[in-house]
């Protein structure tokens, strides 16, 4: 079996043919592409990879290196690998072809299959996306979660493979999917002083791997961001780091990102966002994902990749990842509130269901209070982390309309995310949201956003703190470790004590927010176009016009940050829509 490469001068994307028996896998994509082969696999691979616990030898050529790995023992080879990468891998003699993904899917890997054979890219644009109808439940799932989380897409029979996954086929198409990156949690036992320099060490390793002479860090000023920078400062010195501020003050933490950059002799830039970029990229942004995307914080990732860009910035350092592998969101606090009462006996909680809910106590300020913890305690995880989802607050046919709702299955996100929630190894509640996160907030999102804004931009950017080796690194710390009560990212910050500024240590959780809600307020110009994407959206027989009219008056009279980001979602969606000819 012979590969080939067809590779356009005029284009970034390169195109590969591998012949799979009776039928061709054909791959796609805009990053670096290796191949390689032997009388037993053909191997493709767009990104990275290194053994596992190793530094990453950029003269090896990742596919053969795969191939080698792949060759010596099919079953374990992903345990022996690390890296950022998608791959594809032929074995002659079954027939069968495999796509995996790394274990946070940084790269992200899309398939369709048919008579011809297998279409694979890193980009839905690369799959000819014109010949496929749009997929409503895509649709449902994109309001659900403001993205659309694997293996579903926006377009009917086109998939993606999930973060960590290895799905595989046949001559007779597809056979199943498993779950190849699944962390134990073998807690150590070692004192708290060696691991936290052994934590310390992960970092710096792992910053150190990304570090090249024209790059640069995004510094939000938070622990994350703050430890990558003050990691690449002392690699590089005068490291060059970037920042977004707001006029609006609880968006702005200019301050903190300051702090940390002074701490550490950064060069430190500074750039105000104003409404006026967002409305001269508002279409641009919208329409550059493969599908509707509507975290609102890509306009800030976008900005801050374009300013450092314009300061001789080719490659970023990204922090997203510490909170969601150190236990350092507030969300997982909150919820161990209520393990108490689900870890309480059964009889415990009848009796304090039926003095506190649906009776007169629940009338009273203190018993509405015992009434709605214990709702929503009972109610579970993961659905209790629902309980402010858009969709879960208003019945489903107020908001879409009727012929819309016939096409899809309005209970498949909650169960996709029961699902994942279920796949961690450990009984543990917070692990269990940890691993969710790894798939949702990582790589259906975060990852999404940064990676696209920052290509748009004309920027890499790069994941220390996702490394695998660090992420398994958390799977050895007990979870009381990471979160002792409600104390957030306990462990991290003792690691980091003599390290980070004092300030860095102690503020409250930030991030490169929006304030998309009062932009509108403020904004006439920004206000017609919202108004008219979202007329033109009440049109097309998905979200009903009336329940738009109605979003748009609570904005203006609830809560315009909340109700804002609604309206941002719905307007990403017409707008992609509109780009994409739909």
């Amino acid at each position: 079996m012979q590969t080939t490469i067809n590779h356009n001068p005029q284009s970034s994307q390169q195109h590969l043919v591998l012949p799979w028996q009776q039928q061709q896998v054909n791959i796609s994509g805009d990053k670096t592409l290796t191949q390689a082969e032997n009388d037993n696999y053909a191997v493709a691979v767009f990104g990275t990879i290194r053994a596992y616990q190793q530094t990453l030898n950029h003269e090896i050529n990742a596919a053969q290196y795969l191939l080698e790995v792949v060759e010596r023992d099919f079953e374990l080879f992903y345990q022996q690998i690390a890296g950022f990468f998608s791959a594809i891998i032929v074995e002659k003699s079954s027939g069968q072809c495999f796509l995996v993904t790394d274990h946070v899917g940084s790269v992200p890997l899309y398939y369709h299959y048919n008579q011809i054979g297998l279409t694979v890219a890193t980009s839905l644009s690369e799959m000819s996306p014109e010949r496929f109808e749009l997929n409503a439940q895509g649709i449902f799932n994109y309001c659900y979660f403001h993205c659309i989380p694997a293996p579903t897409t926006i377009y009917q029979d086109v998939y993606k493979v999930e973060a960590g996954h290895q799905v595989t086929f046949n001559s007779q198409g597809f056979q199943g999917t498993i779950l190849r990156y699944r962390p134990q949690y073998n807690y150590s036992t070692a004192p708290d002083s060696k691991l936290h320099q052994q934590c310390q060490n992960l970092v710096a390793q792992a910053v150190k791997r990304h570090v090249s002479p024209d790059c640069g860090a995004f510094l939000s000023g938070g622990l994350d961001s703050s430890t990558v920078a003050g990691m690449l400062a002392t690699e590089q010195k005068n490291a060059k780091t970037f920042s977004i501020g707001f006029a609006e003050k609880a968006y702005d933490e200019t301050e903190y990102a300051h702090i940390t950059a002074q701490h550490f002799s950064t060069d430190h830039h500074t750039l105000e966002l104003q409404p006026e970029e967002l409305i001269g990229n508002f279409e641009k942004i919208a329409a550059y994902f493969d599908e509707p995307f509507g975290n609102s914080s890509a306009m800030a990732a976008y900005a801050c990749a374009k300013f450092a860009k314009s300061h001789g910035v080719e490659q970023m350092l990204a922090g997203d990842g510490g909170d969601e592998i150190f236990a350092g969101n507030e969300r997982y606090a909150k919820q161990k509130v209520f393990e108490h009462f689900t870890n309480s006996p059964p009889a415990i909680q009848r009796i304090l269901s039926g003095v506190f809910c649906n009776t007169p106590l629940s009338k009273l300020p203190l018993g509405a209070k015992a009434a709605s913890y214990i709702k929503q305690a009972q109610q579970g995880l993961p659905d209790r982390l629902e309980s402010y989802n858009f969709i879960n607050r208003f019945a489903h046919s107020e908001m879409f309309c009727d012929d819309f709702l016939t096409k899809v299955d309005v209970k498949q996100p909650i169960t996709q995310k029961r699902e994942r929630y279920q796949q961690a190894d450990s009984p543990c509640m917070i692990e269990k949201m940890l691993f969710l996160d790894w798939k949702f907030t990582l790589a259906d999102n975060d990852l999404v956003k940064v990676s696209k804004m920052g290509k748009m931009a004309g920027v890499e950017v790069k994941y220390p703190l996702l490394e695998k080796e660090l992420i398994d690194f958390s799977c050895t710390l007990d979870a009381n470790k990471k979160l002792p009560k409600q104390q957030l990212r306990d462990f991290f910050k003792q690691a980091f004590s003599n390290f980070l500024a004092p300030q860095t240590l102690t503020k409250a959780k930030h991030g490169f927010g929006l304030p998309f809600g009062s932009w509108m307020q403020q904004s006439d110009e920004l206000m017609a176009l919202v108004a008219q994407a979202l007329q033109r959206l009440g049109e097309r027989n998905i979200i009903k016009a009336v329940f738009i009219e109605r979003a748009i008056s609570m904005h203006k009279q609830e809560h315009a940050g909340y109700y804002g980001e609604l309206i941002w979602i719905l307007v990403v969606l017409e707008l992609w829509l509109e780009a994409h000819q739909r």
